[in-house]
């Protein structure tokens, strides 16, 4: 997917580390010529030392593709992500991408979003308690990411994050996205609407599957 003089949004977790990998190899070994945007300091940190070229927000306003993994993601390509905690600079980084690919195993491709992964939410740590009562509202148990035992977990941009549990699972993720965004103190949730173009599905096996969302303009093309 990734085509030389491209700007290619980088994701983050354990999947994007083997992306990383194979973008440096094709670096040195085809001359490709790219310049990337990381989401996370994690992803920062291992692209400039594979030799992956770095740009920042100030540099670019589009991206022509990013490659990021997911939590879940559904037959609709909706998603919950940020498990890695990257959820905020994920996101923003998706909205100004011309195609998001996402790299996932079979067994993040599920029916209903919310019933095998807890659902984050990214709040201002002031907000905490308050932002909390409004999620249990909403039918969820909210439950603060830890560090370590008695430390609380803090994002590259230092908020904290609530992990909700939804009993039932997210029946409608498009409608709870709005609430969620109109709760004062929530920064972003890990939900991700309409943002997905592409699923890469790897199989215990080896083999991979790719499905595009219907409706693409110019879909990929593989060799």
């Amino acid at each position: 997917m990734v085509e030389s003089g491209q700007t290619v949004g980088l994701g983050t977790g354990s999947t994007v580390h083997f992306t990383l990998v194979r973008l440096a190899e094709r670096v040195a070994a085809e001359g490709l010529e790219l310049r990337g945007l990381s989401t996370s300091v994690e992803t920062e940190t291992k692209a400039r030392a594979l030799g992956v070229p770095l740009v920042t927000l100030d540099e670019v306003e589009r991206l022509d593709l990013t490659i990021d993994g997911a939590d879940e993601v559904d037959g609709d390509f909706q998603m919950i992500k940020g498990g890695g905690g990257a959820l905020l600079r994920e996101k923003v980084v998706a909205s100004i991408s011309a195609r998001e690919a996402i790299v996932v195993g079979r067994d993040k491709v599920v029916e209903r979003l919310g019933l095998g992964s807890l659902l984050p939410v990214e709040v201002v740590p002031f907000a905490l308690p308050s932002v909390a009562r409004a999620l249990r509202a909403l039918g969820c148990e909210p439950i603060l990411r830890l560090r370590e035992p008695a430390v609380a977990f803090l994002t590259d941009n230092a908020n904290h994050i609530l992990d909700c549990r939804f009993a039932d699972g997210i029946a409608d993720p498009r409608a709870l996205e709005r609430e969620l965004d109109a709760i004062p103190g929530v920064v972003e949730s890990g939900l991700f609407i309409d943002l997905a173009h592409v699923l890469v599905i790897g199989s215990a096996d080896g083999t991979c599957e790719v499905r595009e969302k219907p409706g693409l303009e110019a879909p990929f093309t593989f060799p």
